[in-house]
């Protein structure tokens, strides 16, 4: 199932984290470099979120810095609108 990311950011620890589900204790951590861990499912080793640490550093840098996963980002959209979406394209064709 697909799963929407989360932002969140702890000004104190300077942590920005990017999540798919919240935290949970089970979840395993892995030292992916450059100081950002990914969070794993400890069934499927699938990455569930990941933490930036240093973030404002790296803002602070001014350059692009790259998170070490691949991603395939979509549109998230209820029901509602995907079924709107398909009518369109039955549609256009």
């Amino acid at each position: 199932m697909d799963k929407a990311l989360t932002f969140h950011y702890d000004r104190e620890a300077d942590i920005l984290y990017i999540n798919t589900v919240p935290p949970y204790p089970a979840q395993e951590s892995e030292e992916l470099g450059d100081e950002i861990i990914a969070r794993l499912n400890p069934e499927t080793g699938q990455i569930e979120g990941l933490e930036v640490l240093f973030f404002t550093a790296r803002l602070l840098r001014r350059e692009w810095f790259s998170l070490p996963v691949i991603a395939d980002l979509r549109i998230a959209v209820s029901p509602e609108m995907t079924a709107e979406v398909k009518a369109d394209r039955r549609l256009n064709k």
